[in-house]
């Protein structure tokens, strides 16, 4: 009969303690990755609310600045960084900013009711982490399940009623 000696003992021991510290430190790293891609989700999404306002300025900008009495929309995003309605084109974007949850350049369109692009959501069809406390003109993206949900447009005001 074979008998274990101290020294045999003491490997069998410390053998199990290192398997112990591997499996504790590679779920400690699993749980700041998540933590980690958690706050990134939130810095792009924090991010899409900036630029889709920016879309929905740029839009608003270019419909109200409508030369003459007929108002529209432009009738693609290329028209926000140059319109050459007027005698000086004006500028409403500087680039078309890429959609920063796909990070490509493509939108979702919104098209207005008698032509153009009244707004514009993202390709996006994860779900969003925030699922409240927006600005007045983001209020609609409380219920949003995904990202595409969340539509940034402009609708003129309706005219008052005397």
């Amino acid at each position: 009969m074979a008998r274990l000696t101290t020294a045999g003992r003491s490997r069998g021991f410390t053998y199990i303690a290192l398997l112990l510290a591997v499996a504790v430190t590679g779920a400690a790293l699993a749980a700041v990755g998540e933590l980690s891609s958690f706050a990134a989700q939130r810095d792009r999404e924090q991010e899409l609310l900036l630029v889709g306002g920016e879309f929905r300025h740029a839009i608003r900008s270019f419909y109200e600045g409508s030369p003459g009495g007929a108002k529209r929309y432009p009738g693609s995003l290329e028209e926000l960084l140059e319109d050459k309605r007027q005698p000086t084109p004006q500028r409403y974007l500087r680039r078309v900013y890429p959609d920063p949850m796909t990070g490509k350049p493509d939108w979702g369109l919104v098209e207005a009711p008698g032509g153009g692009i009244m707004g514009v959501y993202s390709l996006s069809e994860m779900a969003p982490v925030r699922t409240g406390n927006f600005s007045p003109e983001n209020e609609s993206f409380t219920e949003a399940r995904r990202y595409s949900d969340w539509k940034f447009f402009y609708s003129p005001p309706a005219p008052k009623k005397q």
